[in-house]
Protein backbone atom coordinates (compact mmCIF):
# COMPACT_ATOMS: atom_id res chain seq x y z
CA UNK A 1 0.00 0.00 0.00
CA UNK A 2 1.32 3.46 -0.82
CA UNK A 3 1.80 6.10 1.85
CA UNK A 4 -0.24 9.29 1.77
CA UNK A 5 2.09 11.97 3.18
CA UNK A 6 1.93 15.72 3.48
CA UNK A 7 3.06 17.50 0.33
CA UNK A 8 6.10 19.03 2.04
CA UNK A 9 7.03 15.98 4.12
CA UNK A 10 10.80 15.22 4.33
CA UNK A 11 10.40 11.87 6.07
CA UNK A 12 8.57 8.64 5.46
CA UNK A 13 6.68 6.54 7.96
CA UNK A 14 9.63 4.14 8.20
CA UNK A 15 12.06 7.00 9.06
CA UNK A 16 9.63 8.41 11.60
CA UNK A 17 9.26 5.01 13.23
CA UNK A 18 13.06 4.58 13.31
CA UNK A 19 13.48 8.00 14.94
CA UNK A 20 10.94 7.15 17.65
CA UNK A 21 12.69 3.86 18.48
CA UNK A 22 16.26 5.19 18.27
CA UNK A 23 18.36 6.11 21.34
CA UNK A 24 20.76 8.31 19.34
CA UNK A 25 21.01 12.07 19.79
CA UNK A 26 18.98 14.57 17.79
CA UNK A 27 22.11 15.83 16.00
CA UNK A 28 23.25 12.38 14.89
CA UNK A 29 19.76 11.43 13.69
CA UNK A 30 19.45 14.68 11.73
CA UNK A 31 22.82 13.97 10.00
CA UNK A 32 21.85 10.34 9.31
CA UNK A 33 18.56 11.16 7.60
CA UNK A 34 19.49 14.61 6.25
CA UNK A 35 16.72 16.48 8.04
CA UNK A 36 16.46 19.37 10.49
CA UNK A 37 17.01 18.56 14.20
CA UNK A 38 13.66 20.24 14.94
CA UNK A 39 11.96 17.66 12.70
CA UNK A 40 13.70 14.87 14.62
CA UNK A 41 12.55 16.37 17.92
CA UNK A 42 8.99 16.68 16.64
CA UNK A 43 8.73 12.98 15.72
CA UNK A 44 10.48 11.95 18.95
CA UNK A 45 7.62 13.50 20.94
CA UNK A 46 4.83 11.90 18.90
CA UNK A 47 3.47 8.40 19.42
CA UNK A 48 2.09 8.10 15.85
CA UNK A 49 3.84 8.26 12.48
CA UNK A 50 0.81 9.73 10.61
CA UNK A 51 0.57 13.39 9.60
CA UNK A 52 -1.74 15.47 11.74
CA UNK A 53 -4.72 17.09 9.99
CA UNK A 54 -4.15 20.66 8.85
CA UNK A 55 -6.51 23.55 9.41
CA UNK A 56 -8.19 24.83 12.55
CA UNK A 57 -8.84 22.41 15.39
CA UNK A 58 -12.41 23.68 15.81
CA UNK A 59 -14.08 24.82 12.57
CA UNK A 60 -15.59 28.26 12.83
CA UNK A 61 -16.65 31.07 10.54
CA UNK A 62 -14.50 34.12 9.91
CA UNK A 63 -17.58 36.02 8.71
CA UNK A 64 -20.33 35.00 11.12
CA UNK A 65 -20.31 35.53 14.86
CA UNK A 66 -21.53 32.98 17.39
CA UNK A 67 -24.81 34.90 17.68
CA UNK A 68 -25.26 34.94 13.89
CA UNK A 69 -24.77 31.18 13.69
CA UNK A 70 -27.25 30.63 16.54
CA UNK A 71 -29.86 32.66 14.61
CA UNK A 72 -29.22 30.65 11.43
CA UNK A 73 -29.46 27.28 13.17
CA UNK A 74 -32.65 28.20 15.01
CA UNK A 75 -34.27 29.59 11.85
CA UNK A 76 -33.38 26.54 9.78
CA UNK A 77 -34.60 24.03 12.34
CA UNK A 78 -37.85 25.92 12.92
CA UNK A 79 -38.80 26.63 9.28
CA UNK A 80 -37.08 23.76 7.37
CA UNK A 81 -36.79 26.10 4.38
CA UNK A 82 -34.34 25.42 1.51
CA UNK A 83 -30.95 27.11 1.40
CA UNK A 84 -31.88 30.00 -0.90
CA UNK A 85 -35.11 30.75 0.97
CA UNK A 86 -33.18 30.88 4.24
CA UNK A 87 -30.65 33.24 2.65
CA UNK A 88 -33.29 35.69 1.43
CA UNK A 89 -35.12 35.65 4.78
CA UNK A 90 -32.00 36.07 6.94
CA UNK A 91 -30.19 38.74 4.91
CA UNK A 92 -32.46 41.38 6.41
CA UNK A 93 -31.19 40.43 9.89
CA UNK A 94 -27.61 39.49 8.88
CA UNK A 95 -26.69 41.84 5.97
CA UNK A 96 -23.18 40.39 5.47
CA UNK A 97 -24.55 36.84 5.07
CA UNK A 98 -23.61 35.18 1.76
CA UNK A 99 -24.84 31.97 0.22
CA UNK A 100 -21.50 30.19 0.69
CA UNK A 101 -21.10 31.24 4.33
CA UNK A 102 -24.69 30.15 5.03
CA UNK A 103 -24.06 26.76 3.42
CA UNK A 104 -20.83 26.21 5.39
CA UNK A 105 -22.59 27.18 8.62
CA UNK A 106 -25.31 24.61 7.98
CA UNK A 107 -22.70 21.96 7.19
CA UNK A 108 -20.83 22.65 10.44
CA UNK A 109 -23.99 22.17 12.48
CA UNK A 110 -25.23 19.13 10.53
CA UNK A 111 -28.36 20.76 9.13
CA UNK A 112 -27.36 21.15 5.47
CA UNK A 113 -29.80 18.43 4.38
CA UNK A 114 -33.51 18.65 5.05
CA UNK A 115 -35.17 15.57 6.54
CA UNK A 116 -37.07 13.47 4.02
CA UNK A 117 -40.81 13.26 4.45
CA UNK A 118 -42.06 9.79 3.60
CA UNK A 119 -45.55 10.92 2.59
CA UNK A 120 -44.29 13.34 -0.08
CA UNK A 121 -41.73 11.02 -1.67
CA UNK A 122 -43.12 8.15 -3.69
CA UNK A 123 -41.54 4.82 -3.00
CA UNK A 124 -39.61 3.37 -5.93
CA UNK A 125 -40.85 0.01 -7.08
CA UNK A 126 -39.13 -2.32 -9.50
CA UNK A 127 -40.96 -3.62 -12.55
CA UNK A 128 -41.83 -7.27 -12.52
CA UNK A 129 -39.18 -9.35 -14.28
CA UNK A 130 -40.38 -11.14 -17.43
CA UNK A 131 -38.55 -13.56 -19.74
CA UNK A 132 -38.05 -12.49 -23.34
CA UNK A 133 -41.11 -12.78 -25.54
CA UNK A 134 -43.35 -10.06 -24.03
CA UNK A 135 -43.92 -7.47 -26.78
CA UNK A 136 -45.53 -4.02 -26.70
CA UNK A 137 -47.08 -2.89 -30.00
CA UNK A 138 -48.35 0.54 -31.02
CA UNK A 139 -48.95 2.77 -34.05
CA UNK A 140 -47.74 6.34 -34.60
CA UNK A 141 -48.04 8.83 -37.46
CA UNK A 142 -45.05 10.28 -39.31
CA UNK A 143 -44.89 12.59 -42.31
CA UNK A 144 -42.66 13.25 -45.28
CA UNK A 145 -43.11 15.69 -48.13
CA UNK A 146 -45.16 13.05 -49.93
CA UNK A 147 -47.66 12.78 -47.10
CA UNK A 148 -48.56 10.73 -44.06
CA UNK A 149 -47.34 7.26 -43.10
CA UNK A 150 -48.22 4.96 -40.22
CA UNK A 151 -45.35 3.70 -38.10
CA UNK A 152 -45.93 0.24 -36.59
CA UNK A 153 -43.57 -0.37 -33.65
CA UNK A 154 -43.03 -3.47 -31.51
CA UNK A 155 -40.52 -3.69 -28.66
CA UNK A 156 -39.65 -6.53 -26.31
CA UNK A 157 -40.14 -5.58 -22.67
CA UNK A 158 -37.04 -7.49 -21.53
CA UNK A 159 -34.48 -7.49 -24.36
CA UNK A 160 -35.60 -4.07 -25.76
CA UNK A 161 -35.40 -5.55 -29.28
CA UNK A 162 -37.37 -3.32 -31.66
CA UNK A 163 -39.19 -4.22 -34.85
CA UNK A 164 -40.55 -1.41 -37.03
CA UNK A 165 -42.46 -1.09 -40.32
CA UNK A 166 -43.93 1.81 -42.28
CA UNK A 167 -47.34 1.42 -43.94
CA UNK A 168 -49.68 3.67 -45.83
CA UNK A 169 -52.73 2.36 -44.00
CA UNK A 170 -53.40 1.56 -40.34
CA UNK A 171 -56.21 -0.99 -40.76
CA UNK A 172 -56.77 -4.57 -39.66
CA UNK A 173 -55.03 -6.32 -42.59
CA UNK A 174 -51.95 -4.14 -42.07
CA UNK A 175 -51.83 -4.91 -38.35
CA UNK A 176 -52.17 -8.62 -39.11
CA UNK A 177 -49.36 -8.44 -41.70
CA UNK A 178 -47.17 -6.61 -39.18
CA UNK A 179 -47.78 -9.31 -36.55
CA UNK A 180 -46.91 -12.06 -39.04
CA UNK A 181 -43.70 -10.23 -40.00
CA UNK A 182 -42.83 -9.81 -36.32
CA UNK A 183 -43.24 -13.54 -35.65
CA UNK A 184 -40.96 -14.29 -38.57
CA UNK A 185 -38.30 -11.74 -37.59
CA UNK A 186 -37.95 -12.66 -33.92
CA UNK A 187 -35.79 -15.77 -33.25
CA UNK A 188 -37.73 -16.82 -30.14
CA UNK A 189 -41.30 -17.59 -29.12
CA UNK A 190 -43.67 -14.81 -28.15
CA UNK A 191 -46.00 -15.50 -25.24
CA UNK A 192 -47.66 -12.09 -24.59
CA UNK A 193 -48.52 -9.07 -26.75
CA UNK A 194 -49.81 -5.82 -25.26
CA UNK A 195 -51.69 -3.37 -27.50
CA UNK A 196 -54.23 -0.61 -27.10
CA UNK A 197 -57.90 -0.98 -27.93
CA UNK A 198 -57.61 0.24 -31.53
CA UNK A 199 -59.75 -1.47 -34.14
CA UNK A 200 -56.55 -2.66 -35.83
CA UNK A 201 -55.85 -4.98 -32.90
CA UNK A 202 -59.21 -5.82 -31.31
CA UNK A 203 -62.95 -5.30 -31.45
CA UNK A 204 -64.32 -2.25 -29.73
CA UNK A 205 -64.89 -2.69 -25.98
CA UNK A 206 -68.63 -2.24 -26.42
CA UNK A 207 -68.68 -5.32 -28.70
CA UNK A 208 -66.67 -7.63 -26.45
CA UNK A 209 -69.77 -8.97 -24.74
CA UNK A 210 -72.23 -8.59 -27.59
CA UNK A 211 -74.31 -11.44 -29.01
CA UNK A 212 -72.04 -11.64 -32.06
CA UNK A 213 -68.81 -11.87 -30.03
CA UNK A 214 -68.96 -15.69 -29.94
CA UNK A 215 -69.30 -16.00 -33.71
CA UNK A 216 -66.56 -13.66 -34.83
CA UNK A 217 -62.93 -13.49 -33.73
CA UNK A 218 -60.59 -10.70 -34.69
CA UNK A 219 -57.92 -11.94 -37.12
CA UNK A 220 -55.19 -10.46 -34.88
CA UNK A 221 -56.48 -12.59 -32.00
CA UNK A 222 -56.69 -15.64 -34.27
CA UNK A 223 -52.99 -15.42 -35.08
CA UNK A 224 -52.18 -14.96 -31.40
CA UNK A 225 -54.22 -18.05 -30.50
CA UNK A 226 -52.60 -20.12 -33.26
CA UNK A 227 -49.14 -19.29 -31.88
CA UNK A 228 -49.98 -19.65 -28.19
CA UNK A 229 -49.74 -15.92 -27.52
CA UNK A 230 -51.82 -14.11 -24.92
CA UNK A 231 -53.18 -10.85 -26.34
CA UNK A 232 -53.59 -8.23 -23.61
CA UNK A 233 -55.27 -4.85 -24.02
CA UNK A 234 -54.49 -1.66 -22.16
CA UNK A 235 -57.15 0.10 -20.13
CA UNK A 236 -59.06 2.58 -22.34
CA UNK A 237 -57.70 6.14 -22.15
CA UNK A 238 -54.59 4.96 -20.26
CA UNK A 239 -51.77 5.17 -22.86
CA UNK A 240 -49.06 5.14 -20.16
CA UNK A 241 -49.89 1.47 -19.57
CA UNK A 242 -48.07 0.80 -22.84
CA UNK A 243 -45.25 3.17 -21.94
CA UNK A 244 -42.40 1.04 -23.29
CA UNK A 245 -43.51 1.34 -26.89
CA UNK A 246 -44.67 4.94 -26.41
CA UNK A 247 -41.12 5.84 -25.39
CA UNK A 248 -39.72 3.95 -28.38
CA UNK A 249 -42.05 5.90 -30.68
CA UNK A 250 -40.60 9.14 -29.34
CA UNK A 251 -37.04 7.89 -29.71
CA UNK A 252 -37.63 6.97 -33.34
CA UNK A 253 -39.29 10.29 -34.15
CA UNK A 254 -36.50 12.29 -32.48
CA UNK A 255 -33.93 10.43 -34.59
CA UNK A 256 -35.83 10.75 -37.89
CA UNK A 257 -38.73 13.04 -38.73
CA UNK A 258 -38.09 15.58 -35.97
CA UNK A 259 -34.47 16.01 -37.02
CA UNK A 260 -34.44 15.53 -40.81
CA UNK A 261 -36.58 16.50 -43.79
CA UNK A 262 -37.54 13.68 -46.14
CA UNK A 263 -38.57 14.36 -49.71
CA UNK A 264 -39.95 10.86 -50.28
CA UNK A 265 -41.27 7.95 -48.28
CA UNK A 266 -38.37 5.84 -49.54
CA UNK A 267 -35.83 8.16 -47.92
CA UNK A 268 -37.56 7.74 -44.59
CA UNK A 269 -37.77 3.96 -45.01
CA UNK A 270 -34.03 3.67 -45.68
CA UNK A 271 -33.06 5.92 -42.77
CA UNK A 272 -35.50 4.18 -40.43
CA UNK A 273 -34.13 0.75 -41.37
CA UNK A 274 -30.56 1.92 -40.69
CA UNK A 275 -31.55 3.46 -37.34
CA UNK A 276 -33.40 0.37 -36.10
CA UNK A 277 -30.54 -1.91 -37.19
CA UNK A 278 -28.03 0.28 -35.36
CA UNK A 279 -30.27 0.35 -32.29
CA UNK A 280 -30.71 -3.42 -32.15
CA UNK A 281 -27.12 -4.42 -32.89
CA UNK A 282 -24.94 -1.51 -31.71
CA UNK A 283 -26.80 0.62 -29.14
CA UNK A 284 -25.62 -0.24 -25.62
CA UNK A 285 -28.39 0.30 -23.08
CA UNK A 286 -27.96 1.06 -19.40
CA UNK A 287 -31.03 -0.98 -18.50
CA UNK A 288 -29.31 -4.03 -20.06
CA UNK A 289 -26.07 -3.46 -18.11
CA UNK A 290 -24.26 -2.20 -21.19
CA UNK A 291 -25.45 -4.87 -23.63
CA UNK A 292 -27.11 -4.19 -26.97
CA UNK A 293 -30.64 -5.58 -27.45
CA UNK A 294 -29.38 -8.40 -29.64
CA UNK A 295 -26.57 -9.23 -27.23
CA UNK A 296 -29.26 -9.55 -24.55
CA UNK A 297 -31.12 -11.97 -26.83
CA UNK A 298 -27.96 -14.04 -27.32
CA UNK A 299 -27.38 -14.08 -23.57
CA UNK A 300 -30.94 -15.30 -23.02
CA UNK A 301 -30.35 -18.01 -25.63
CA UNK A 302 -27.44 -19.42 -23.63
CA UNK A 303 -29.63 -19.55 -20.50
CA UNK A 304 -32.98 -20.65 -21.98
CA UNK A 305 -32.48 -22.23 -25.41
CA UNK A 306 -35.92 -23.88 -25.30
CA UNK A 307 -37.57 -20.48 -25.81
CA UNK A 308 -35.91 -20.05 -29.21
CA UNK A 309 -36.96 -21.18 -32.64
CA UNK A 310 -33.46 -20.75 -34.11
CA UNK A 311 -29.95 -19.82 -33.02
CA UNK A 312 -29.88 -15.98 -32.76
CA UNK A 313 -26.17 -15.96 -33.61
CA UNK A 314 -27.19 -16.81 -37.18
CA UNK A 315 -28.87 -13.41 -37.45
CA UNK A 316 -25.91 -11.38 -36.18
CA UNK A 317 -24.81 -8.59 -38.49
CA UNK A 318 -21.36 -9.11 -39.99
CA UNK A 319 -19.09 -8.16 -42.87
CA UNK A 320 -21.45 -9.62 -45.47
CA UNK A 321 -24.56 -7.71 -44.38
Amino acid sequence: MGQVLHGCATTTEAIRRAIQHSQASLRSLSRRYGINPKTVAKWKKRSSVADLPTGPKVPKSTVLSVEDEAIIVAFRRHTLLPLDDCLYALQATIPHLTRSSLHRCMQRHGISRLPEVEDTKAKKRKFKAYPIGYFHIDIAEVRTKQGKLHLFVAIDRTSKFAFVQLHGQADRPTAVAFLEALLEAVPYKLYTILTDNGIQFADQPRNHNGWTARYRVHRFDQICNENGIEHRLTKPKHPWTNGQVERMNRTIKEATVKRFHYETHEQLRRHLANFVTTYNFAKRLKTLQGLTPYEAICKAWTNEPKRFTLDPLHQMRGLNT
